[in-house]
């Protein structure tokens, strides 16, 4: 025994100096009970490294550590688990060293562990090295897991260390047959070796093409698996790396005909390059006459409808090559053609409907008819050409007169009252912090907040420990000073409530926030942001120092509107209960208030006066009056942009706590700061329209800046904001106006279809100045704010719902701009694109019936060449001064 002891000990001692080639010799001479015996010596001593400072000692231990624990456990999975600790991971021994340690054991033992090793994640980092010794010391079949043949593969193609080629180093492997075949097998591995397969003469692709050829690899196995992995889709490198091999294996026209199904499959669904891969040998195929019209048709049925315009175009020649090819074919091909007449391109229903007619003498009256049923689809303009063509009755091919299509306008929504409950509270209020909410809801939360802790402080803050116990503040001590600063420049939302009812936040925090506000800042966000926390601060002071029974300002409404009748009777019980009101929050319900109906106005402003209170007069004067008047706004440029500035909000009563009269200050576009906290941080920014509901104006102007820059420096995201505006109550002006036109020309397509539903919403309310909107547009495509092509799409995306009206108009104001541009050669900067945007003016004019004269216009119709700018403006020239029956 106590030889055992004294070589654990020695053991211990070799592995805590770091001396590797003692520790290896030591375990040479060991029996396997000796190593069991040392192991819980190991495992103390990882123990005690694991808390060690990272410094040079802890770290020489650790790769003889690692190697001596490895071969002390006599169990298989002990092995492979402490091989791959994760604190042992960054300090490894070297492979030559563990398979020394290792070498010594049962083949049918190493080979377990080389397997366990193998069915590790790739972030355990298991060396290659050590698994492939395992496998070769063992004799065990090779692993084909992810991690094995990824090791394998870069180890291959590690041509940097060695002088041989891939195709050399693949030749000689003896699993290199099982390797390959699990390439295939493994999900998204082309995001891992994209970058290794590279290019030239010696790459991974040449390789594998010249081992099917010399016969090393089964050539229909391997063709199958590319093929197979191509119709199981996937992640683009996939794609990628699979269709590149497939090209390098050079299939014969026998093995391509072989498989016709599937290029069929992947012709119709797959990626777009694998998909022009498909169509290629299939109309290659088809013009060596290997592929029936009917395959032929079918294939066209699923590759037209694709949104590629090169793919569908590319099929419509091949279409047309068919055609000539093959005249009897017309009855298979011809209603083929027709599918494209339902195609979004007008271009491409033009190409069909040519093709179309080249080769109608032929039909039979059955093929005639199913193409007669197709031209339905048609753009109105096409459809008059088809119905000629066709020897349709014009009466019948004129459509039904045209009616737009707008979506409902919104309706308002009531705020339901805070739940009776502290435990329903509370499992709102853990919603509403997991996923944000709309106004109404915070709103309503906030007031429930309120009104529980007045009754029931003890059991508001019992319902709301499970909730608050995810905060990092939650478990922070009284002298933590650290969550009084988290809250003095920002009370977080909710969160400062709930640190109030937690007591992690002192009354001398709270009260100076109350009474200084937030550092002055001159960004243009700072007003609606002042006043927003304002309320929240004043909040969780009052609940520490003077309850409130419930808030003044929780709306009636969701768009942030509270009634006058609301406000009075909540003034009458705030009297008979003797509480004294909070100034901002009577401030910011009197800025809700609704005084849009003045007969209701009055008989709430006789209530209030009744109150006697000095609150009630405020209120009563406040109903009584017109009250702060809109700030003058004028144009100003900032580069591309084309910005606001507001003038002061006359009539801000003096009263007001400072926040909020923050609110009437003047704001400039060079004065102002071009990023803050605000810009990046949206959280708060859909609740600044309830603090001035009825003036979004006000609010949008404030951040046009943001709104701006989805179009002119590609943010994402900021756009969000433009349907609450929309909806919002209040008149929809020129801050409106712009805010949309820049969403519009978006980058990304969540921003763009963030303005599509506010320009729908905004025609629905009948607030839409479309007029306005496409001068804007106009202006802000010249300066290269807006780019056309991005315009065109989200126009498209409007008129598709059944806008074609509004859409017309805007495009009827914004295209004459860029037509002048075109006219003296001066818009070679905004052209591209431009195609598309008449495109999808002509298609409204079609659709609408418009006519008259668009200045420019005729110029643009009559210039030379065949471009899609030219071609889309004689289609619309032509529509505007001939017309299509709508």
């Amino acid at each position: 025994m106590s030889g055992a002891v004294s070589a654990s000990e020695a053991l211990l001692g070799a592995v805590r100096a770091g001396r590797m080639g003692e520790a290896a010799g030591l375990l040479d001479g060991m029996t396997d009970a000796e190593r069991r015996a040392c192991l819980p010596a190991l495992k103390d001593l990882r123990k005690e490294l694991r808390d060690a400072p990272w410094d040079a000692a802890s770290r020489k231990a650790y790769p003889a550590l690692h190697a001596a624990g490895a071969a002390c456990h006599t169990g298989a999975a002990g092995t492979a688990t402490w091989l791959t600790a994760a604190d042992l991971r960054w300090s490894q021994a070297s492979p030559g060293v563990l398979l020394h340690v290792l070498g010594d054991r049962e083949r049918d033992w190493l080979g377990v562990v080389a397997h366990r090793l193998a069915k590790r994640p790739p972030l355990a980092q298991v060396p290659y090295e050590l698994m492939s010794g395992l496998v070769r010391l063992s004799g065990c079949p090779v692993p084909t897991s992810e991690t094995y043949v990824v090791g394998w593969i870069e180890q291959v193609g590690s041509l940097w260390q060695r002088g041989d080629t891939i195709l050399q180093r693949l030749r000689q492997d003896p699993y290199t047959a099982e390797l390959v075949a699990a390439v295939f097998e493994i999900p998204d591995i082309g995001s891992r070796l994209d970058w290794l397969f590279g290019d030239g003469p010696d790459s991974w692709f040449n390789a594998l093409a010249q081992l099917t050829r010399e016969g090393a690899l089964d050539r229909k196995a391997t063709v199958d698996a590319c093929v197979a992995r191509l119709l199981r889709g996937g992640v683009p490198s996939d794609c990628r790396v699979f269709l590149r091999l497939l090209t390098a294996l050079e299939l014969t026209r026998d093995e391509e005909r072989e498989r016709a199904a599937d290029w069929l499959a992947l012709a119709s669904d797959a990626a777009s390059t694998v998909a022009s891969h498909a169509q290629s040998v299939l109309g290659s195929l088809a013009l060596d006459g290997e592929l029936t019209p009917r395959q032929l048709a079918e294939m066209s049925g699923g590759v037209l409808f694709r949104t590629e315009k090169k793919l569908v175009r590319a099929q419509l020649v091949l279409l047309g090559k068919a055609l000539r090819r093959d005249p009897s074919s017309v009855a298979e091909l011809l209603p083929a053609v027709a599918q494209a007449f339902g195609h979004e391109d007008t271009d491409v229903q033009e190409r069909a409907l040519k093709l179309v007619e080249r080769h109608l003498t032929t039909a039979s009256p059955e093929v005639r008819g199913e193409v007669a049923d197709s031209a339905e689809e048609l753009c109105p303009g096409l459809r008059v050409r088809a119905t000629e063509a066709l020897g349709l009755d014009r009466a019948e091919a004129v459509p039904e007169p045209y009616a737009e299509l707008l979506p409902p306008a919104p309706e308002p929504v009531r705020v339901p009252p805070a739940p009776d409950s502290a435990v329903e509270l509370a499992e709102e209020v853990g919603a509403l912090l997991a996923s944000g909410g709309d106004v109404a809801t915070f709103e309503r939360t906030l007031d429930g907040l309120v009104r529980h802790a007045y009754r029931d402080r003890e059991a508001l803050a019992e319902a709301l420990k499970p909730v608050v116990a995810r905060r990092w503040w939650d478990d922070a001590g009284p002298h933590y000073t650290l969550v009084d600063g988290y809250f003095r420049d920002n009370p977080r939302g909710l969160e400062v409530v709930l640190a109030t009812l937690a007591g992690q936040v002192s009354t001398a925090t709270l009260r100076k926030a109350v009474e200084h506000g937030p550092i002055a800042d001159p960004c243009a966000h700072s007003a609606p942001a002042a006043a927003f926390n304002a309320r929240l601060w004043e909040a969780a002071h009052r609940l520490r120092t003077d309850p409130l029974p419930f808030l003044l300002a929780a709306p009636t409404w969701g768009s942030g509107l509270l009634e006058p009748d609301d406000l009075v009777a909540r003034l009458h019980e705030y009297r008979r209960l003797g509480v004294r009101p909070g100034a901002a929050d009577f401030a910011q319900a009197l800025l809700r208030v609704r005084r849009d109906d003045s007969a209701a106005a009055g008989a709430a402003a006789e209530q209030a006066a009744a109150l006697g209170t000095a609150e009630g007069n405020r209120l009563a004067l406040w109903l009584t009056t017109d009250g702060p008047s809109m700030p003058r706004s004028s144009r100003r440029t900032s580069g591309v942009r084309i910005l606001l500035d507001l003038g002061e909000l006359d009539g801000m009563p003096g009263e007001f706590p400072p926040a909020f009269r923050r609110l009437g200050r003047p704001v400039s576009v060079f004065e102002a700061r071009t990023y803050c906290a605000h810009s990046w941080d949206r959280t708060e920014r859909h609740h600044w329209l309830a603090v001035v509901p009825g003036r979004t104006e006000l609010v949008t102007a404030r951040l046009l800046r943001e709104l701006s820059s989805v179009a002119v420096e590609d943010t994402r995201g900021d756009a969000s904001v433009l349907p609450l505006i929309a909806e919002a109550p209040g008149e929809a002006g020129e801050a409106v106006r712009l805010g949309v036109a820049y969403g519009l020309g978006a980058r990304h397509p969540e921003d763009r279809l963030s303005a599509v539903d506010a320009l729908l919403v905004l025609a629905a309310r009948g607030q839409l100045d479309a007029e306005g909107l496409g001068a804007d547009l106009g202006q802000l495509m010249r300066r290269g704010a807006v780019k056309p092509l991005r315009l065109a799409e989200s126009v498209r995306t409007a008129a598709t719902t059944g806008a074609y009206a509004t859409v017309w108009e805007i495009l009827r104001a914004a295209l004459p701009v860029l037509l002048a541009d075109l006219a003296t050669d001066g818009a070679a900067a905004s052209a591209r694109g431009f195609g598309e945007l008449l495109a999808v003016a002509a298609e409204c004019a079609e659709r609408t019936g418009a006519r008259g004269y668009m200045a420019h216009l005729a110029q643009a119709a009559d210039r030379r060449g065949s471009s899609r700018l030219v071609t889309q403006a004689r289609r619309l020239h032509a529509t505007l001064d001939h017309g299509v029956a709508a």
